[in-house]
């Protein structure tokens, strides 16, 4: 038995496949047959879509909008903290 070569789907056929999940026409069987691809990856998919689908319409924040601030002389000082004792 010959292993698959392990495929790299773009983003574009991923929606393909997930919007053709959420519709409901065909089953998840039915629907890997079509396109060649698992049916757990099918569903994985259409999970990802549902979770982020509130995003689209902006009503969640972006947390990698905002970065932290770092004091670089704090981080410095905490990893090479100073000895007060004589040698």
């Amino acid at each position: 038995m010959t292993r698959r070569v392990r495929r790299n789907h773009s983003p574009a056929f991923k929606a393909k496949v997930a919007l053709a999940a959420i519709k409901g026409e065909k089953t998840l069987a039915e629907l890997a047959q079509q396109f060649d691809v698992h049916p757990n990856q099918i569903a994985q998919w259409r999970s990802q879509l549902l979770d982020g689908a509130a995003g689209v319409f902006g009503s969640e924040a972006k947390p990698e909008a905002t970065a932290p601030v770092i004091d670089v002389k704090t981080l410095h000082a905490e990893l090479h903290p100073v000895s007060r004792t004589p040698r």
